[in-house]
């Protein structure tokens, strides 16, 4: 056998399929029991071709051609250049558990091409026609095989099924007729042609960029003129030019970095790239950026995510990205950002949901944090504008109000404070001290609780003026009193995993902005349902994301009172299984997870009623036998979380929850309980006004009720228990005014 040669397809052993069934993976770290029963998900003509792309490419193939008729859902025909499939192999090609990379229970942690399991083909030889013609380099002719359901079939009635010898090249052709022929349902549920073949050339765009030295055609049925071509052999600016055009091209920049690689920036003079604590990280990973600089703008943003040379998305890292430019680009402008991540296979998890809609890696929030303040850096010294060198400076540090003052006025200040210091000499020729000096306007600060907040700023209608009384503002004496809050002591844990957790969150707090929000003044809730306060500290106004920062909060608190919670008993006590299928019912797409929604339904609700012992013991979540839920952990005494939220978070403890090792397990049980924490409602209400008053009544005394919460529980609570970490700067907490700096707008109007 040559180096050119395929490696054999061989089906997997009994006890190795039932190891992967039976969830034996979690020897794997991050690996989650929907992988190993899920079979690859075709839900269109794009998740197919990108599935076979990704086949090509692991081949070795250097060129391929995706021929497409009626936006693939007629015929959809991938041709590829690379080893071929050898023909003793073709009886076993479209069955499931055949692969040609794993052969053994090991190989496993090592696998390192785009997948194992080989089940693409098998998944649509049952929704579809498929025809293979393949060729080895070493075979003397080409051999073509039709499959149905995963088996052998004849080509033309009369024909035996073997595969028939015919001219063809060195490669692989997969020819896939009459998609979701037999599943008209899923037929339904496309749209048109043209915005399928649409979702076929992104897809095709997107593996072009990231793969410049393969060719890539694509092309309709009966059309001349390809509407995808790429040549060989080219670089990634080339590709980014042919198929995104010069705009993007020509304000491009470039960086490369990683945990223990310094990052090259193309046209950035004198900037320090590589921290000084990357190098005692003990992650490893590295990734390369494309990205546009301040010049660039567009009305959507096009961003381009491979881990490991696989076309994903994650929205955290989306989000992010897009906080970066949010100082830089005019509102509404969005940019382009290609990524490329290389992580140790064995910490990626593209498994984390039922429907996959998300892919999640160890270390996520640091190496996130880690590229957005690289490329920021790089942006940094490409602009010079007045707004994002502001923004820059938002709350990184605590400036002080002399750093605002010219050189001249600052002579001016010390000439008057050394007057001042000297004292006044009277007529008897005493000297007598001099009166306390005044603050100018523009430092004072206001420090007083009891000064008027925002939202008594705005008349507020109670339920009685709703139904026909006076409008006008409510009365301050209905409101309810703050409460002291009683004191939260950190328990005794001796177990490792929950001190390196807590090590860990005291290691990132980062000791600025920790004091703004020990130290601020509340000023009023912007947006319930965004999720939006001010608060004030010192001289400065800031917008802050209360819902993300108590998303924090409650999991320090959780981890603090780890193993010793208050109970919130739940009387009667409502049946776990009732719960999670109200959350599953709701949940989208849950077909494409290979599982019906009572089977997923009972899935989660075995994973929690096998492990309530330790739900018990450690989070004080009693779940009888029979799958009643009795209590819920309490994180803060005075705080009442929506009990609306109790289904979601049932039915996400099951797949985000790694029950398969103690540390994950606890950080993400706690994350998910901190989620269900967080204030708000379930959903955003509707813009439309309802009808019935009753319910209009009811819901503004609920939102008075949160808005009361989250002033006078949850932000205290901020003062005395959180450790804020540097993460919240990006995205959760941004500066929208300087007192010293409206005033010099003031003097020259």
């Amino acid at each position: 056998m040559t180096s050119s040669d395929p490696l054999p397809i061989r089906r997997l052993t009994e006890s190795l399929i039932n190891k992967i069934a039976a969830g034996e993976v979690r020897l794997l770290p991050r690996f989650q029991l929907w992988h190993s029963t899920c079979p690859e998900i075709i839900h269109r003509p794009a998740s197919a071709l990108k599935e076979l792309l990704e086949n090509c490419l692991d081949a070795g193939a250097t060129s391929i051609r995706v021929t497409v008729k009626e936006g693939g859902l007629k015929l959809l025909q991938i041709q590829d250049n690379g080893c071929g499939i050898r023909k003793a192999d073709l009886p076993i090609l479209a069955e499931r558990f055949t692969t040609s990379k794993i052969s053994t229970f090991s190989d496993l942690t090592k696998i390192a091409t785009y997948g194992f399991r080989g089940e693409a083909l098998a998944s649509m030889s049952h929704v579809a026609h498929l025809s293979v013609v393949t060729k080895t380099k070493s075979e003397t002719c080409a051999w073509k095989a039709h499959y149905l359901d995963g088996v052998l079939v004849e080509g033309k009635p009369g024909q035996t099924v073997d595969p028939k010898p015919c001219a063809g090249n060195d490669g692989t052709t997969i020819i896939i007729e009459d998609l979701f022929y037999n599943t008209p349902t899923r037929l339904a549920a496309l749209k048109s042609t043209s915005d399928e073949y649409a979702r076929i050339l992104d897809v095709m765009t997107k593996y072009a960029i990231h793969n410049p030295k393969v060719a890539f055609v694509c092309k309709k049925v009966g059309s001349n003129t390809p509407d995808l071509s790429t040549p060989p052999n080219a670089d990634k600016p080339q590709a980014i030019r042919m198929l995104y055009g010069n705009a993007i091209s020509k304000d491009l920049l470039h960086a490369s970095f990683g945990a223990k690689k310094v990052q090259e920036a193309e046209g950035v003079e004198d900037v320090e790239m590589a921290d000084a604590e990357d190098t005692n990280r003990p992650e490893s990973w590295s990734a390369e950026a494309r990205f546009t600089n301040p010049n660039y703008q567009s009305k959507k943003m096009v961003f381009l995510l491979f881990i490991n040379h696989r076309l994903v998305e994650s929205p955290r890292m989306k989000r992010a990205l897009e906080n970066v430019y949010s100082g830089i680009l005019p509102k509404g402008a969005s940019p382009f950002v290609y990524l490329s991540l290389q992580i140790d296979p064995r910490d990626v998890d593209v498994n984390v949901h039922p429907t996959k809609k998300e892919v999640h890696f160890l270390n996520e929030e640091s190496i996130t944090d880690q590229i957005t303040s690289r490329l920021q850096r790089a942006l940094a010294a490409q602009s010079q504008s007045r707004v994002f060198e502001y923004q820059t400076l938002l709350t990184g540090g605590i400036a002080d109000p002399s750093n605002a003052l010219s050189k001249k006025r600052k002579g001016k200040q010390r000439a008057q404070d050394d007057d001042e210091e000297e004292g006044e000499e009277g007529d008897d020729g005493k000297t007598r001290p001099s009166p306390p000096k005044k603050t100018a306007s523009q430092y004072k600060v206001r420090t007083s609780m009891q000064d008027r907040t925002l939202d008594s700023m705005f008349p507020v209608l109670n339920p009685t003026q709703i139904q026909g009384g006076d409008p006008g503002p409510a009365s301050a004496s209905t409101a309810p009193k703050p409460r002291l809050l009683r004191e939260i002591t950190e328990s005794d844990c001796i177990l490792t995993s929950v001190q390196t957790l807590r090590q860990a969150v005291a290691k990132g707090k980062h000791k600025q902005l920790s004091e703004i929000l020990e130290k601020h003044t509340f000023v009023g809730i912007v947006d319930l349902h965004k999720g939006l306060s001010l608060i004030q500290f010192a001289t400065k106004l800031y917008l802050v994301s209360h819902g993300a920062i108590a998303e924090e909060l409650f999991y320090q608190l959780g981890l603090r009172q780890f193993g010793n919670f208050t109970r919130v008993k739940l009387q009667p006590a409502p049946s776990i299984r009732k719960l999670i299928e109200i959350a599953v019912e709701l949940e989208e797409a849950t077909e494409e997870s290979g599982l019906t929604k009572p089977e997923i339904v009972e899935r989660i609700a075995d994973t929690l009623i096998s492990r309530r012992d330790m739900l018990a013991e450690y989070f004080s979540m009693h779940i009888t036998p029979s799958g009643k839920i009795e209590s819920l952990p309490l994180l803060l005494r005075e705080y009442t979380p929506n009990l609306d939220k109790l289904p979601a978070l049932l039915m996400r403890l099951g797949p985000l929850v790694d029950w398969t090792s103690e540390k994950e397990c606890f950080e993400t049980f706690l994350r998910e309980l901190a989620y269900f924490y967080v204030p708000g409602p379930l959903c955003e209400p509707n813009s439309s006004t309802t009808e019935d008053e009753e319910e209009e009544a009811q819901a503004q005394a609920q939102d008075k009720a949160e808005r009361w919460q989250i002033q006078h529980i949850v932000f205290p609570a901020l003062r005395r228990y959180f450790a804020a970490p540097k993460g919240l700067l990006d995205r959760d907490v941004v500066q929208v005014a300087s007192l010293p700096e409206l005033y010099k707008v003031f003097e020259r109007c």
